[in-house]
């Protein structure tokens, strides 16, 4: 496995990550000691955002990564293979607005339009489309939970595991969109080139 280079998420993604890679015989004892440190060229490992992973294993700066579903919905034109579903990470994305009188279905009925915040526009807007609804999808960075709350919008696209921050903020799911968890990528070339140590990594990846 160290002919190839990983590209790891931070995050969330990383320790159970990291327990993966532990055991499929890598040692990343040094990535978990340095909070810091982003690149490990001993073990073939580059630390970064998960929504960088893709970028970075498409350029071929990395041979293979691992990020959520979310994030390869979210970039649909990055040109990586998704390899396995790693099982883990499980969350769910999610449309949401205040609990009570659903108030994104009543802007539709009135207005024929709904507006919705989210970190995830292209998700979103694809939802809406495919549902045969129109949206006007406010993209924010911070906590998409205030935007209802305030008035912004009527409804949230969002990442939620436990569901636990929407109900603390008064939210509550009205559609899950899709189901996500971790998945292995793979450079499209770096799949044909080391596909020996690609394929002797899925072997590993199935007996663990």
């Amino acid at each position: 496995m160290n002919e190839l280079r990983i590209a790891v998420p931070r995050g969330v993604l990383l320790d159970e990550t990291l327990d993966l890679l532990d055991r499929l015989g890598l040692d990343t004892s040094e990535v978990r000691a340095n909070e810091r440190k982003l690149l490990f060229e001993e073990v073939g490992i580059v630390t970064m955002r998960p929504s960088d992973v893709p970028t970075y294993v498409a350029a071929g700066a990395a041979d293979i990564g691992i990020t959520g579903k979310d994030v390869l919905m979210e970039q649909p034109e990055t040109e990586v293979l998704e390899l396995v579903d790693l099982g883990y990470g499980q969350c769910k994305m999610v449309l949401a607005t205040v609990a009570g009188e659903d108030r994104a279905a009543e802007a539709l009925r009135r207005l024929g339009v709904v507006r919705i915040a989210t970190k995830y526009p292209r998700v979103a807007a694809r939802h809406f489309l495919e549902t045969g609804r129109q949206a006007e999808i406010v993209e924010v960075k911070g906590s998409v939970e205030l935007a209802p709350l305030t008035g912004l919008v009527e409804g949230i696209v969002d990442l939620t595991a436990t569901g636990t921050t929407l109900r603390e903020n008064g939210l509550v799911v009205r559609e899950e969109i899709a189901e996500c968890t971790a998945r292995l990528i793979a450079n499209p070339v770096a799949h044909r080139l080391k596909a020996r140590a690609i394929d002797g990594l899925l072997e590993r990846l199935s007996a663990v």
